[in-house]
């Protein structure tokens, strides 16, 4: 289910910081869904399947996790390895199962199929070589964000933005959830309450409600819709992450996600002219690689989101409240530390 990314209060900090690795992840299985605590992006592999396990009584050498639209096998078999090289963010749902095979399929943090590409040193090294020829080549512009309003549709204007060459419409988002809403309801078995998070109908409900947000299932759908890639540049994890990437598009658009807000990527000229490029060739490198240079950078310097001013709500009694102050004093007086944008 594509809820509000939610915002885990540090009640020492003077903002809330998107980098501090907090996870919060729900998991689906047979016994119906649960909610994951106390996991951090520092936190091992192997921690995360004992957890797993004392709460669906699955044996750790047995629990496989799938995740994704369509749902992909994540590989576990490093548990030594930190959860920040897994393609997880606080919030999302995966689905856990009994593996009785006891194989370890492929996922897509190893196989050539993956939706999720890191920047590492050796990448680097590959990433400043393509930035070196296209300036040798007279590259005349940079890929660069585009502001659209944090109105708790910024995924969907940001959407129809790269898919119109640039036009800016906020009612679009109206369009296109009732789009995701129509493609929903009419794949029942394909989106299941299992993928969903709630029953297919109460999900084309809430989606359709201009106060809900939108994250990795309709980010899945719309690139089917569009039969374009979207490469969403996450600037907590310096990655990007993939939708579409096994479909064989022709093109593909970039976003940047900062833990909260979605913005589109445009590649403006560097002479100003006001003529801007939103959608690209699937083969490439040039700009996979500046939106892989633009994510590295936000992770180095740790960029956060300032909410002082956000209008807020608590997910716990949906006490709505404005800033900072207000969420560090609710949580103080109840307990209550989960909070996203109203």
């Amino acid at each position: 289910m594509a809820e509000p990314m939610y915002i885990y209060l540090g009640l020492t900090h003077i903002k809330y910081k998107m980098s501090d690795g907090g996870l919060r992840l729900r998991i689906q299985t047979k016994a119906g869904p649960k909610v994951l605590e106390g996991l951090f992006l520092a936190s091992t592999v192997g921690t995360l399947k004992q957890v797993i396990s004392d709460s669906v009584k699955i044996p750790v050498n047995k629990i496989k996790i799938r995740q994704g639209y369509p749902p992909r096998v994540v590989d576990i078999s490093n548990e030594v390895a930190e959860l920040s090289t897994l393609p997880f963010r606080s919030g999302d749902t995966l689905i856990v199962e009994e593996d009785e095979a006891l194989e370890t399929q492929a996922s897509f943090a190893s196989s050539d199929q993956s939706n999720v590409e890191t920047a590492s040193s050796s990448q680097h090294e590959r990433l400043d070589a393509l930035l070196h020829h296209q300036l040798e080549e007279g590259a005349s512009g940079i890929l660069t964000r585009k502001v659209v309003p944090a109105d708790n549709s910024c995924l969907f204007t940001s959407i129809h933005l790269l898919m119109n060459e640039g036009l800016k419409d906020v009612s679009a988002s109206l369009h296109l959830r009732e789009v995701i809403a129509g493609i929903v309801s009419s794949n029942p078995d394909t989106y299941s309450e299992g993928i969903l998070g709630k029953p297919n109908s109460a999900y084309c409900k809430w989606i359709r409600d201009k106060n809900s947000w939108g994250g990795g299932i309709e980010l899945s759908i719309l690139s089917q819709y569009y039969h374009t890639e979207i490469a969403v540049v996450d600037t907590q994890s310096g990655r990007v992450d993939r939708f579409g990437e096994d479909r064989n598009y022709k093109e593909r658009i970039f976003l940047i996600y900062d833990g909260i807000h979605y913005d589109p990527l445009v590649y403006e000229s560097v002479e100003q002219t006001g003529q801007i490029k939103t959608k690209f060739s699937i083969h490439n490198a040039v700009m996979l690689a500046q939106a892989l240079e633009l994510a590295s950078e936000a992770k180095s310097i740790r960029q956060f989101t300032d909410v002082e001013g956000f209008s807020l709500r608590c997910c716990t009694c949906q006490q709505p409240l404005r800033g900072q102050r207000e969420a560090t004093q609710h949580a103080r007086a109840t307990g209550h530390i989960q909070f996203g944008e109203y």
